[in-house]
């Protein structure tokens, strides 16, 4: 079980990134690069970008501490470009690049690549959750033992984590992605189907996302001293 090739799939250099799976289950975490005035856009329309990305930054060490004792093997997808060296650690996150014109292609995209070099379990979360534990993860795992799919229902309407066993392209398509509609709509598409649902998270979006969170306001506080 495991795919060494030198030809580029999904704009990947396999060549560049050769491995074998080391477990049947896989985690991917969708990022974007931590740029100035390409993250958290809209929460900085209020707090502006230099603080937008300090606030992201530290949702992404949050994250990439999560998921680094997660038993499973970790992708990082980067939404612009690969990064090395950087707080995703190379010997624990396997790097890829995003492909795909819309978050529902660049999604389905990257479960069809897991998939295909064999796991079993796939889950997909965002880097932008604070609250998201090691606890909620590797429960989502155990659920789909019993369950075809398991979803972390944000409290905007979206999802913070999904979880599946093979790959169902239907959940990517005709979504009004980043609206409230997109967990109504999944659920639809899946009605005949076994599905979990973890508890519901909030997702760090807006300023009023930040209200919930002491530590983040202490950051947006140091950043204004």
């Amino acid at each position: 079980m495991g795919l060494l090739s030198s030809k580029k799939e999904n704009g990947n250099d396999l060549s560049l990134n050769a491995y074998f799976p080391t477990s049947q289950k896989a985690l991917i975490i969708f990022t974007r690069n931590p740029e100035l005035g390409k993250c958290k856009t809209r929460l900085a329309k209020t707090i502006g970008n230099e603080a937008a990305l300090s606030i992201y930054k530290h949702l992404l060490r949050h994250t990439a501490k999560t998921a680094s004792s997660i038993k499973a093997d970790k992708y990082v997808f980067y939404s612009d470009s690969i990064s090395n060296n950087d707080l995703w650690n190379d010997s624990i996150f396997k790097k890829r690049l995003q492909q795909g014109n819309q978050l529902g292609s660049r999604m389905e995209n990257a479960f069809s690549e897991l998939f295909q070099l064999g796991y079993k379990k796939v889950l997909i979360i965002g880097s932008d959750l604070p609250d998201l534990n090691n606890e909620t993860i590797t429960n989502a795992y155990d659920k789909l033992d019993e369950n075809d799919f398991v979803i972390g229902p944000a409290t905007d309407g979206g999802y913070y984590l999904l979880g599946m066993k093979s790959l169902h392209q239907n959940i990517f398509k005709n979504k009004a992605w980043s609206t409230n509609s997109v967990l109504k709509d999944t659920l639809n598409d899946l009605q005949n189907n076994r599905i979990f649902l973890l508890k519901e998270l909030n997702d760090i979006d807006t300023f009023e996302d930040l209200k919930a969170h002491n530590e983040l306001l202490n950051l947006l506080q140091s950043n204004h001293d």
